[in-house]
């Protein structure tokens, strides 16, 4: 048939800005890669495998001679543009996804370490990245040492000798603890470690690790970055050396691969994350300030508080105070549940960065894993709770939240 038939149409190519553009603009059109039949919204590219000309075609793109994809485990247009995207709002040479951000974390430290090696590590984070650390990996001979958030002389004690890796979840979850990077990058990067930053609690919208001196920056693009509870996935975003002699021959390996439609949905995501964080770090601010004189409330911990104990490192790092907030009641366990039990917009949801508010007991839910001791280590206690704030109006969540107080 002929292209008229098909409705194609060749599609000229636009001149780019011959300007830096602001992230925000980046957002939505970074990466966009077009067809020949021009469409707005980007291409959904399900295919599992993709054809060559000829042999020799073939043979050149598996020798890297060409630039051709060879199969969606190792790469896919649809993953191409979100990559590309989050790059270009992250500030970072290359971003790889993966399919969920554990497979991200996982993979930023085994693409580095090996038996003998030693890793150190910021002690409040989420368990799974402590089973990782703590049991997974000295499994392989890898050591480990765990330090308290912003202890700078700890910091400094703890990288005085060979360490391969470090990796920092800052804010933490779910206290909201907070690590300098520069300071952990300048002293890291004198023992040649490589500096991993969790950066899933701050999202690209408030925090750039790679500014402050990180190599590396990890994101469950589950949390803000899709932000809308509808899809799982993880993105890893560094140099040019980290990305192609470490994580891509780990990952073209083993496998964790997100999906071209998961791709998709990100992209699309990526064009609204910044307004979605402005509006949910604005609500939690409120939330915080409404919660912190409350008599039911023995503390709350958010970066956005001046309150907070690291505030002048706060201050120097992220431009707000972020979309989650720490809530230790002055009663029991018992009265945190029934105030869970008694919220009628807020629901119960161990998830977070979504667009509706979410509430989860850590030491019963995204804790459980680890033991009472190292829960008690990080502050969590029979009586924390962890606020995600969302999108709904201001105004229903503090009515929520004060009707439910008083039951």
């Amino acid at each position: 048939m002929s292209k008229e038939v098909w409705g194609y149409h060749e599609h000229p190519k636009r001149r780019e800005p011959d300007w830096e553009v602001n992230s925000q603009t980046a957002a939505v059109r970074e990466g966009l890669a077009r067809s020949g039949f021009g469409e707005t919204s980007e291409a959904l590219y399900l295919n599992s495998g993709f054809t060559y000309a000829d042999s020799q075609e073939a043979l050149d793109s598996f020798t890297d001679e060409t630039d051709h994809f060879l199969y969606s485990r190792f790469h896919n247009p649809t993953v191409a543009m979100f990559e590309k995207r989050l790059a270009a709002i992250e500030g970072a040479d290359y971003c790889v996804a993966t399919a969920s951000g554990m497979a991200a974390m996982f993979a930023s430290l085994a693409c580095l370490v090996e038996a003998g090696d030693h890793v150190v590590a910021s002690a409040s984070m989420f368990s799974s990245c402590h089973v990782v650390i703590t049991e997974i990996l000295p499994k392989w001979g890898v050591t480990y040492e765990l330090v308290k958030a912003n202890d700078n002389a700890a910091w400094e004690k703890a990288l005085s000798k060979p360490t391969k890796a470090v990796f920092i979840e800052t804010p933490s979850n779910p206290l909201m603890e907070i690590v300098d990077i520069r300071v952990v990058s300048d002293l890291a990067h004198k023992v040649g470690a490589t500096v991993i930053v969790d950066n899933v609690m701050a999202s690209p919208v408030l925090q750039k690790p790679l500014e402050l001196g990180a190599d590396v920056v990890m994101y469950s693009a589950t949390k803000h970055i899709d932000g809308q509870g509808r899809v799982l996935a993880g993105a890893l975003l560094g140099s040019f050396e980290y990305i192609n002699e470490k994580l891509i021959p780990f990952i073209r390996h083993t496998g964790p691969s997100l999906s071209a439609f998961n791709a998709w949905v990100l992209v699309k995501s990526l064009e609204t994350m910044d307004l979605r964080v402005t509006r949910m770090c604005e609500n939690a601010q409120a939330i915080a300030e409404f919660l912190e004189p409350r008599k039911e409330i023995k503390s709350v911990r958010y970066p956005g508080l001046a309150s907070h104990p690291d505030r002048a490192v706060i201050a120097k790092q992220m431009k707000a105070g972020g979309t989650t907030i720490g809530i230790e009641f002055a009663g029991s366990q018992k009265d945190a549940f029934k105030f869970m039990d008694a919220l009628r917009v807020i629901d119960i949801s161990n998830n977070l960065g979504d667009s509706k508010s979410l509430i989860t007991h850590p030491a019963s839910t995204t804790h459980r894993r680890l033991s009472v001791e190292t829960q008690a280590e990080m502050g969590i206690t029979p009586s924390v709770l962890r606020l995600s704030v969302g999108l709904e109006h201001i105004d229903d969540l503090l009515r929520d939240i004060t009707q439910a107080l008083s039951s």
